[in-house]
Formats: structure tokens, C-alpha cells, sequence
């Protein structure tokens, strides 16, 4: 028995020392912590879309047939008026001699039909001499007037139906200059779509018809990105914007907003939606640019000097008593203006917070005296990192920053523990040990 007796007594130390050890050991939640500092913020709107040319021509086919002729290529740079391509002529080549016959015939008809006239009215005048000589009747005298204006009203038609057919004549004209389609500007053809010997469709009230090639400007390009409906309402024209082009990695393009939508884009029967086009013109944009290329803009909304900021991370929301958040908001004024403000936002008399008016609220925790605060903030813009405190901090307070893990559910009066403290104190203890082995290894 006596044999037990030492292995219980060393079962005991080591258990108090363990105990010892637990009882000592600090309690405190280690989390991240940052200084509310005063910072330069940009707020941005980030957007995705693609790059297209600032100024472009559909060229569509405004007459039917066969392309006999094609003058171009994808790729190639055309001068405005140069020849593109050619329609199947001979239909409408046809129907303009067919008119040039109808006219010479026309002209030939009203010749004929002036010429009737002028017998008629000269037979007019010589029965109007007889009779007035008492040499023929009343009846004569009106047979050759009735003549007189019949041949009138025919050479008044005859006139018409040559005004018709030299229209006619007009339009067929324009018709078969139709069939020889040329540039309407200056630019690249950055789309062909047809081939010698396909058809060319017109356009209709519903079909828009056969897009036969595209000609752009590749002097100015813009971005063309969706922006979302939450986001959009803070764009303008005129903001300053970044566009980046994955064709071109690590570069980036400056730019501007020159156009916004007006009507959300919609993405399909039954889809509700919820983006708006914005063109994001680039001030100089690469010469191997293509239209097509997969682009994001971030568009610089709002801009902050010199205000207080705190990182994304540490903004946090809690169901927080409204009376204790605007006094935390109207902290630093005198005691009489604070009542009077606190009153005039109907908080009258003092609640506990228990039984207070609670609500959602935006706010941080502060660290002091090695304890977590939550204090409720307003927040301004947001930039890539940080956001603007308005009210609620004062510059140089600590805030806890992280991790999410404990963010989430930190409590207000939790006792903290700012990780950074401990990777310095485990650094000097590295740092201790590094020199104590080498004063050994010296000895």
C-alpha cells in the first residue's frame, strides 16, 4: 500500500498545478484592433461590361437581293463614300429604262396633245371672225370653243401623267443606287456579315432587316457596364472613372461617366430588372483595343479629405436601445443642450435599457481599459477599405476590427485582448530565446 501513497501525492500536484494554471489563465477574447485615424476616402461604384466604340454604323441593306459585289474586309479601314459592296443591279436597272421609255413616251404624248390645241384654238378664233362677219352659226362658233378647251384639259393630262412617270423615274433612280451601298463615315470594319452570292433582306415595320457589316470609330471608346439599381442613383455625368480591360492585365484606363441610362435594362421575359447602362468614355484607350473585350469600371462617386475613418470590418449593427444611441451621438456636448436635444427627439426621461425602445443600429466597439464598448456611429461614404465616421468616435480611440468570428458575436462590456499585443509579446520572447541560445552557444 505504502507504494500508492508517492504516485497520489504526485497526482495531486500535477492537478493543482493544472488548476492553478486554468484559474490564472486570461479569460479575455483576442481580436484585431484598429485606431480611428483621419484618412483621404473615394467612394466607388464598381461595374462590369464591355468596350465599344463611342461612335458606330449598323449598315443594313435598304434593297433586296443578291450581293454580286463585296469591296471590303473585316478589319479594314474605309474613308467615307468608299465602296462597300453591291446588290444584284439588274431588276432595278431594268425598271429604270423601262421608265426612261415611259417618259420619252409621255413627252411625245403631251407634244401631240399641245399641238391639237393649238390647231383648236385657232379654229376658235377663225369661227369667232366668221361670226362676227355674220358668216357662220351660233353652232359653230360653239363646237370650236367645246373643241378648243377639250384639247386644253388633254394637254393638262398629258402633263400630269409625265409629272407621274418622271417621279417614277426618280424613285427607280434611287432604287438602283440602293444596290451600290458606300461608307457613311470614316472608320474600321470591325463586323462583316455577309458574303458574295447571300441575299440581302430589307427592313420591315417588325424585322429590322439584314445587317450587312458594322464600320466604328476607334478613336473614342467607352466602356458600357451595368450598374445596379442601389448603386446607380449616385452616379452623374461627368464623375471620374477607372476602367480596367482583361486583355490588357495591370493596366488601367482613365476615364468619365458620359451616359446613363434611363430605363433599366431588361434581361428576359419575366425577369425583373434591376441594372442600369452607364458608358464610361476613356480618355486614351490602347491601339490594339477591340470592340468586345470584357472591361469593369470603378467610377469615383464621392470624395472625403482628411475625415475620420474606421476599416470596413469593424462597423458591426446591434439591437441597441434609440435613447442610449443618441446620447453616444451627442456625447461632447454641454448637459443642459444634450437634455434639450435628447427631449426635442421625444427621449424625456431616463429608461433602462432593458425596457427601452430598441432598434437596429450601426455602431462599433471601442476599446477601453481592456473592454469591449459598443458605441453607435453615422456612417459617410465608404471606400475601398474604410469607411467615414460623421459622429459617434473621436480621433485616436482603438476599435475593435476583427476577427469576424468574435465580431459577430462580441458583447457590449466583453473583456478584450488586442491580438497585436500578443504577437509583440511573442516576438520578444523570440527574440529573448534567440539571444539566450546564442549566448549559450557562445559559452
Amino acid at each position: 500500500m505504502k507504494i500508492w501513497i508517492p504516485i497520489v501525492l504526485v497526482v495531486v500536484v500535477i492537478g493543482g498545478l493544472i488548476g492553478f494554471s486554468l484559474s490564472r489563465r486570461d479569460r479575455s477574447l483576442r481580436v484585431d484592433v484598429a485606431t480611428v485615424e483621419r484618412r483621404d476616402l473615394s467612394a466607388q461604384v464598381r461595374a462590369s461590361g464591355t468596350i465599344e466604340p463611342k461612335k458606330k454604323v449598323d449598315v443594313s441593306a435598304n434593297a433586296m437581293g443578291t450581293v454580286t459585289r463585296l469591296a471590303v474586309a473585316e478589319g479594314q479601314n474605309v474613308d467615307e463614300g468608299a465602296l462597300l459592296l453591291e446588290i444584284d443591279p439588274t431588276e432595278y436597272r431594268a425598271a429604270v429604262e423601262a421608265l426612261v421609255a415611259s417618259v420619252q413616251s409621255g413627252e411625245a404624248d403631251l407634244r401631240l396633245a399641245e399641238a391639237s390645241l393649238e390647231k383648236a384654238e385657232q379654229d376658235y378664233q377663225r369661227a369667232a371672225e366668221l361670226f362676227d362677219q355674220g358668216l357662220t352659226s351660233d353652232e359653230a362658233l360653239l363646237a370650236a370653243r367645246t373643241t378648243a378647251k377639250v384639247e386644253q384639259a388633254r394637254v393638262e393630262a398629258a402633263r400630269h401623267r409625265l409629272t407621274q412617270v418622271r417621279a417614277n423615274l426618280e424613285k427607280a433612280r434611287h432604287d438602283l443606287q440602293k444596290v451600290t451601298i458606300t461608307a457613311p463615315m470614316t472608320g474600321l470594319i470591325t463586323r462583316l456579315n455577309v458574303e458574295e452570292g447571300e441575299n440581302a433582306i430589307m427592313g420591315t415595320l417588325n424585322n429590322p432587316g439584314t445587317v450587312l457589316l458594322t464600320i466604328a470609330d476607334m478613336g473614342t471608346m467607352e466602356a458600357v457596364v451595368e450598374v445596379d439599381e442601389t448603386e446607380v442613383v449616385q452616379v452623374a455625368l461627368g464623375q471620374k472613372a477607372v476602367v480596367e480591360i482583361d486583355a490588357f492585365p495591370g493596366e488601367e484606363f482613365p476615364g468619365s461617366v458620359t451616359e446613363i441610362g434611363n430605363s433599366p435594362i431588361t434581361s428576359g421575359a419575366g425577369q425583373q430588372a434591376v441594372d442600369f447602362e452607364v458608358k464610361v468614355t476613356m480618355d486614351q484607350a490602347p491601339a490594339t483595343i477591340r470592340p468586345g473585350l470584357s472591361a469593369k469600371a470603378r467610377i469615383h462617386v464621392a470624395e472625403r479629405d482628411s475625415v475620420l475613418a474606421v476599416p470596413l470590418g469593424a462597423v458591426t449593427a446591434r439591437d441597441w436601445p434609440l435613447r442610449q444611441s443618441a446620447i453616444e451621438q451627442l456625447k461632447g456636448n454641454e448637459a443642459k443642450k444634450r437634455d434639450r436635444a435628447l427631449a426635442d427627439l421625444g427621449f424625456t426621461s431616463e429608461v433602462p435599457d432593458d425596457e427601452a425602445e430598441r432598434e437596429e443600429t450601426e455602431g462599433v466597439f471601442v476599446v477601453e481599459d481592456g473592454y469591449a464598448k459598443f458605441v453607435p456611429v453615422t456612417l459617410g461614404i465608404a471606400g475601398e477599405e474604410h469607411f467615414e465616421i460623421t459622429t459617434g468616435l473621436a480621433e485616436g480611440q482603438t476599435v475593435v476590427g476583427g476577427p469576424f468570428r468574435i465580431l459577430r458575436e462580441l458583447k457590449d462590456g466583453a473583456k478584450v485582448r488586442p491580438a497585436q499585443t500578443d504577437e509583440k509579446e511573442k516576438a520578444e520572447d523570440d527574440a529573448q530565446d534567440r539571444g539566450a541560445d546564442a549566448e549559450a552557444t557562445d559559452r
